[in-house]
Order: structure tokens, then C-alpha cells, then sequence
């Protein structure tokens, strides 16, 4: 398919593995190689000290859906080397990534360290707990979450610096100049159409709502 529903129209469209393959090339032994299955001692450490991790899912037509987690560092806890868990701290109850994994137990984890200029990706299969006793080794600032997402992991390797170097994300000098870009009060009240509501009232909304729901 060259062009979807009333876009732009693309007329060199690579449409087979083996097509991308002969343009690109092969992949290096330590690309193939470094994919390990499970979590090590380094992925373990990594995670430990991981405050944010990005979770992609998708549902059964492939409609995908990313969600950002993050905590103190370790928040993430590991079970074993095939097992860990995510806990799931209040956020705005539309549970895209949960709906998914319902129909859908495929799940990516990227975990970032900041100043780390590698990433830790980890591949598996998802189910959403509530065990009590797994979800109270979960509890911070002194409330335990009502659910978990534990992950068996399939896939699990360190991604290489090349997209972080290029982008700059941890080198403050090379950040965007934010000037120009709307609120997130602004950007909010625009695309929900909430006309009823001043920007300034909806900021304090939100200011409200991150200091008192937090966890």
C-alpha cells in the first residue's frame, strides 16, 4: 500500500523483510549475539537503578499504544532472571496499555538511567496481578498499588548510544530552546475543548492533582 486514507503519497514503499535486508545490510555478530533471554547480573543492576521505563503494547489489530512508568530508581522489581514487576501508580484510569495486554500479552520495556547513554530493552508477555503479597513489596511513599503488571521475559539486551548521542538527551547544552511551545494546561484545555475552562484553572488542577496523587 503506497498511500492511506487522504495522506501523503509515498511511491517507494519497502514492503518485505528480505527487501529491507538487501538495503541495509546484515547485522553484526554482537547485534545477534547480545540478546541473552533473560535478566543477568548487569540487566538486574541496570534496573535497579532505572527510574523511568517506557511500556509498549498492542492490541489484537496491532493498534499500539507506549506508556511512560517511572519512580524511584529500582521501582521496577525483579523476581527472578525471567520475572519482574511493574507496579501501576495512579494515572488517569484510560489503561490503553492494560486494555492491551488483555487481549494482547506482547509487551517492550525500554529502561533508561539518567546520564546513561545506553538503553536496556526487555521483551515478553504480560498479565495484570493483584496479589497482596506481591503487590505490598510494591508500595511506596506509603500506598500500596491495587495493580501490577508482571512480565515473563523472552528477549532482554542492552541498546547501543547511537540515538541518545544523536539527540543529545542527557546534554543540557544541546536541549530545545522551550520558548513558543504551549503549556501543558494550554495543550490540554485545546485538545479536549474544554472552552469552559481558563488556562490557568486547569493548571491549577493539574498542580493540584500531582501533589496529592502521586501515589
Amino acid at each position: 500500500m503506497s498511500r492511506d486514507a487522504g495522506g501523503p503519497e509515498f511511491k517507494n514503499v519497502v514492503e518485505t523483510f528480505e527487501e529491507l535486508r538487501g538495503l541495509m545490510g546484515e547485522p553484526s555478530e554482537i547485534a545477534l549475539r547480545k540478546d541473552i533471554g533473560r535478566l543477568d547480573e548487569h540487566c538486574r543492576a541496570f534496573i535497579a537503578r532505572a527510574p523511568f521505563v517506557l511500556v509498549a503494547t498492542a492490541d489484537p489489530k496491532g493498534r499500539c499504544d507506549v506508556s511512560p512508568k517511572g519512580d524511584a530508581p529500582g521501582f521496577v522489581l525483579v523476581l527472578d532472571d525471567r520475572h519482574l514487576l511493574i507496579p501501576d501508580r495512579p494515572g488517569n484510569k484510560r489503561f490503553d496499555g492494560m486494555r492491551n495486554l488483555l487481549e494482547n500479552p506482547g509487551i517492550g520495556l525500554l529502561f533508561l538511567v539518567p546520564g546513561s547513554e545506553e538503553t536496556l530493552r526487555v521483551n515478553g508477555r504480560a498479565r495484570i496481578v493483584r496479589d497482596p503479597e506481591w503487590l505490598a513489596r510494591l508500595a511506596a511513599q506509603g500506598k500500596t498499588p491495587q495493580l501490577a503488571i508482571a512480565v515473563e521475559v523472552e528477549e532482554s539486551f542492552l541498546h547501543c548510544a547511537k540515538c541518545v548521542k544523536r539527540s543529545g538527551l542527557w546534554d543540557r547544552e544541546r536541549w530545545p530552546n522551550r520558548e513558543g511551545l504551549a503549556s501543558p494546561a494550554q495543550m490540554f484545555r485545546d485538545h479536549a475543548k474544554l472552552s469552559h475552562v481558563t488556562v490557568e484553572e486547569l493548571d491549577q488542577r493539574l498542580q493540584d492533582g500531582y501533589r496529592k496523587n502521586l501515589y
